[in-house]
């Protein structure tokens, strides 16, 4: 499989930003656990268990001799299997993440008469590096993090959606007629991460997309929507092949130094909706779960499509100390509360 995905069996250069494709290979850990796969599907179960079934978080790459792929397959007692996959963000990105385990998936199913057609890696030709990227803030690694951070899973169903969609636009705050299902959790989340940041500051800080505290779910929707619109309509005007309008690009998705202030408060929110994780059939079966592994950084959340495919899993990354505010804040959300 990796001759297909020849740069994830390199290693990354720093000194350059490249990576040295001298097939060193990738990590592989295979596992046994004593317990069945319903044991860490049942209700109520921590969330945090998922990071036991993926590898060592290779997000930095910083040493030459670090694989840029590791895998985990974990075998339970029911017959079950859990495949943990780790990357880093260097050389991939969820959609590539998502190809690459349905390419291998397919071949594991002996599917290779299908013709492979995966990437041709030749986007630093159409992207050069700038020698900069986004920055996460810092990561707390190791047995830090467990006590510093907590995930938690925060779900709404295809029906639970519509009925926010609905009760939204009923507000008479909420314009659009459009609104995704990832733009209106991303709200949700959003405006109680603004909470927790209200509640526990003394001096409230604004955060880094210039929301202002004061306004609501349905706004927050509404600035999204919009800005998404705006983005996607200025950048469908640039030169994708000249240097100027690779800048743009680049620029539209980039923070760099100066541009965040320190009164500000960073808001990471993220979306791998509507990539193909649970289609990636081994030959046993579709995944009954599919999560993204943590990353231990504060006002993070990333959003997984759930099993059924409409509905959506938002995880969530909290300092523990901050879990009542983010927990108060969707109680007592009026999009959120009860009629």
């Amino acid at each position: 499989m990796l001759t297909h995905f020849y740069p994830l069996a390199g290693r990354y250069v720093d000194e350059t930003r490249t990576i040295d494709c001298n097939d060193q290979g990738a990590e592989f850990i295979h596992a046994k656990v004593d317990i069945k796969m319903q044991d860490i599907l049942a209700p109520g179960v921590d969330i945090k268990v998922v990071d036991e079934f993926i590898p060592p978080n290779k997000l930095a790459a910083e040493h030459f001799n670090d694989p840029l792929l590791a895998i985990q397959v974990t075998m339970f007692k029911c017959g079950g299997v859990a495949l943990g996959v780790s990357t880093t963000h260097k050389i991939t990105d969820s959609p590539t993440l998502s190809i690459f385990l349905n390419k291998w998936a397919a071949m594991n199913r002996e599917e290779n008469e299908i013709e492979f057609s995966g990437p041709g890696f030749n986007y630093p030709s159409l992207f050069p590096g700038r020698g900069y990227g986004p920055k996460l803030g810092p990561i707390i690694r190791d047995e830090l993090s467990s006590k510093l951070y907590i995930r938690k899973k925060v779900s709404f169903s295809e029906s639970e959606i519509s009925i926010l969609k609905a009760k939204a636009m009923s507000n008479g705050k909420l314009n659009t007629f459009h609104l995704s299902k990832v733009q209106l959790v991303l709200a949700i989340i959003w405006k109680a991460f603004i909470s927790v940041a209200n509640a526990t500051n003394d001096n409230p800080r604004l955060c880094a997309t210039n929301a202002q505290m004061v306004e609501t779910t349905e706004e927050l929707a509404e600035h999204l929507s919009h800005n998404v619109k705006k983005t996607i309509n200025n950048l469908s005007k640039v030169d994708h092949c000249s240097d100027e309008g690779q800048t743009t690009v680049l620029n539209y998705s980039t923070l760099k130094d100066g541009e965040i202030l320190e009164s500000s408060n960073v808001i990471i929110l993220t979306s791998w909706c509507k990539f193909l994780f649970y289609q990636a059939d081994f030959g046993f079966g579709k995944p009954t779960w599919a999560a993204p592994g943590c990353l231990p950084l504060q006002n993070y959340a990333c959003l997984m499509d759930d099993t059924q495919g409409n509905g959506v899993d938002a995880h969530v990354f909290l300092v523990v100390k901050n879990v009542p505010y983010f927990e108060d804040a969707l109680k007592f959300d009026p999009l959120l509360c009860k009629t």
